[in-house]
């Protein structure tokens, strides 16, 4: 046992200490002349306006998102359209169709939920939040007149 764990303690200085050395290794070799254009933030070859941390647009992320989802439906429905006549011949093609048209009737309720929610369209209109009136004086105002002004 203590031979085993010493084997795995010495690999692990081991490969600690090549990388170590590696990096040191590319410290030494690479050159070092830092300037202004090299620092600044890279825009395809253009030069950068504006600040580098802005709001990203949050539909990116959501138009993502339904791209993986529709991703991992196409790796889901693959493998039952690949053995579908496999499983015809056992008399089970009624489970891979039906395999298929539950995935396929799940992705279909989830893209009918964010097209009926508006998720899709780029330009959203901004709903304001409500406010309740506010009364001219009322704020303050203890119904008495001032005397001697």
């Amino acid at each position: 046992m203590a031979v085993q764990l010493a084997i795995v303690l010495g690999f692990l200085v081991m490969s600690g200490l090549s990388l170590l050395a590696m990096l040191l290794f590319g410290k030494l070799l690479r050159p070092s002349r830092p300037n202004e254009e090299k620092a600044s933030t890279y825009e395809c070859g253009e030069r950068p306006v504006g600040a580098a941390w802005f709001n990203f647009n949050n539909r990116f992320y959501l138009i993502a998102l339904v791209f993986v989802v529709f991703d991992v439906e196409v790796a889901l429905v693959v493998p039952p359209i690949l053995v579908f006549r496999k499983w015809v011949d056992q008399g089970l093609g009624w489970l891979a169709l039906g395999e298929v048209f539950f995935f396929l009737g799940v992705l279909l309720v989830a893209l009918a939920y964010f097209w009926m929610k508006g998720d899709f369209r780029w330009i959203q209109d901004l709903k304001l939040p409500e406010c309740s009136p506010i009364e001219i004086g009322a704020i303050g105002d203890t119904g008495e007149k001032e005397e001697g002004r």
